[in-house]
């Protein structure tokens, strides 16, 4: 593998991990809508709009569920 192809396969691993970043957070801190937050971030998460909404709702104040 060249330089430019590890340079590249890092910036696409980046670009996704900043794309499901709501997701990410809503899932480590195990609020109740964190499926709510993946569907809409999977969908939606390509604009703007719904990218902002679906880490709104990954890091607004809720009462965790409960772990099991």
């Amino acid at each position: 593998m060249s330089v430019m192809s590890i340079g590249g396969l890092a910036l696409i691993v980046v670009i996704v991990v900043a794309y499901f970043l709501p997701t990410i957070i809503a899932f480590a801190r195990g609020v109740s809508n964190s499926g709510s937050v993946l569907v809409l971030n999977l969908f939606l998460g390509w604009t703007l709009v719904g990218w902002v909404v679906a880490l709104a709702m990954a890091a607004r104040s809720s009462q965790p569920r409960p772990r099991m």
